[in-house]
């Protein structure tokens, strides 16, 4: 069930599952928090999941100007607030993993533990960090006739052939509007901020197959982060919560409920173990 809370010049849309310690997870750049449809069942038998719509995004209803890292940052801490917690774990896929990074950097007391999918460090641009990001930009301007290709940019081509409706995912994107051009503005924003300065216990997981964010960019973040764990998933694409989400949960479930945190980690599936990568290889 959709629940809103006014967070200063925001009406921020979000939903709750489960009981537990809460989670809160952040979308990534163009989705929502439905996004998480089917990882969110998953955490739910551990902890109290809370998803919500960044702004210019879903049902979540802001200002008429473009936002900063920095903003949304800020919104996830009313948001928590809002809802009486006094810290949440915290979760964030592709851009979502850089307002997670904001929220644990500006606002550290709120943070208990932090999980970065797939995501890049937020001092710096996607163009910056990743070397394709150019192509993907030509696709997105090109679409919809595009949209069979760049899914393959977001999906493991066996995934594809396994989920085909998934080829003409973006075929649907909403046209061009103020709104989606305030995002594209916000998703382009930096925070000049030190990694070395995130203090929660935090794991970087990326999918093996990423082509839109590379592995190596995620899991290089570790060198920066004290004490960072890793998790590299074989076989696994960039949108990881919607093509594994079962793997996904368990990986984040064993990394919030452990003791101590460890330089490396790891997760089970069904097919076998997935390979832990340290922070000193990475």
């Amino acid at each position: 069930m959709t629940e809103f809370v006014q967070a200063g010049d925001v009406r921020i849309a979000f939903a709750r599952e489960g009981a537990g310690p809460p989670l809160v997870l952040m979308h990534g750049a163009e989705a929502s928090r439905q996004m998480f449809a089917t990882l969110v069942p998953h955490l739910a038998r551990h902890f109290s999941v809370i998803t919500y719509d960044q702004r210019d995004c879903g049902e979540t209803e802001g200002p008429d100007r473009a936002s900063t890292l920095e903003d949304l940052a800020n919104d996830v801490q009313l948001l928590v607030q809002a809802l009486g917690l006094r810290r949440a774990h915290v979760f964030g896929s592709s851009f979502g993993g850089r307002v997670a990074q904001a929220l644990a950097l500006l606002h550290p007391g709120w943070v208990d533990r932090l999980v970065l999918g797939s995501t890049w460090p937020v001092p710096e641009t996607y163009e910056a960090s990743c070397p394709e990001a150019a192509r993907i930009a030509e696709l997105r301007r090109d679409l919809p006739a595009t949209a069979e290709e760049l899914a393959t940019w977001f999906f493991p081509e066996h995934f594809l052939t396994q989920r085909p409706e998934l080829r003409r995912l973006f075929a649907s994107v909403r046209p061009a509007s103020a709104r989606s051009a305030r995002r594209g503005e916000t998703v382009q924003t930096t925070l000049q901020r030190a990694l070395a300065d995130i203090a929660s216990p935090t794991l970087l997981l990326t999918g093996e197959l990423d082509r839109v964010v590379p592995p190596g960019v995620t899991l290089s973040m570790a060198a920066r982060i004290e004490g960072a764990e890793t998790v590299l998933l074989p076989g696994i694409g960039h949108v990881v919560a919607m093509q594994a989400p079962e793997l996904l949960a368990d990986c984040i479930t064993r990394f919030l409920l452990q003791a101590e945190p460890r330089r490396s980690a790891s997760c089970s599936r069904a097919s076998g173990a997935v390979s832990p990568i340290s922070g000193e290889d990475s």
